[in-house]
């Protein structure tokens, strides 16, 4: 079961650390992002590794057992916001980390305008100032639902709230 005290990891570091091209382009995605560190880059590579290795078993198994299990996968992407409708498996194999970023509460806040810029859109998020559906969520790295995306706005206890209206 392992110890509540230690917590399983939720990123594996780059296997080479010093690339200068993905050096570089890490620092990209923490400015274009108002990341805090590397970590949170890594964290989102590692949550698309997870779902790019379950679609590459998917299509290794048999077509009928796998048609359903695909459905499932699909539709739990979809309402992430990752893929489209009608979306397949090869559309799953080509998602890259900047498509997660786009769905972080930080970033639908900034693009929602609720935010000046970037950073803003974290500090008001970390604040408590940003609410979905009336509900309080202080983590920036929160990703947002599709069904949720309509319903982000000021807290109601925010003086931000009153200043809008």
């Amino acid at each position: 079961m392992g110890d509540p005290k230690k917590p399983r990891k939720k990123w594996t570091p780059p296997s080479h650390p010093w690339v200068k091209s993905r050096l570089i382009e890490e620092m990209k995605l923490m400015g274009e992002y108002g990341l805090r560190n590397k970590r949170e880059i890594w964290k989102a590579a590692t949550i698309l590794r997870k779902i790019r290795h379950r679609a590459r078993a998917l299509l290794a198994l048999p077509p009928e057992v796998r048609e359903a299990e695909e459905k499932a996968l699909l539709g739990r992407l979809y309402e992430m916001g990752l893929v489209d409708e009608n979306a397949a498996l090869d559309d799953v194999l080509s998602l890259t980390a900047r498509d997660l970023l786009e769905r972080r509460l930080q970033t639908l806040v900034y693009r929602k305008g609720l935010a000046r810029t970037i950073q803003e859109a974290r500090q008001l998020i970390v604040h408590g100032h940003i609410a979905i559906n009336g509900r309080r969520v202080t983590s920036p790295s929160y990703i947002v639902k599709r069904s949720e995306e309509e319903l982000i706005d000021y807290a109601p206890t925010s003086p931000f709230k009153n200043k809008t209206q």
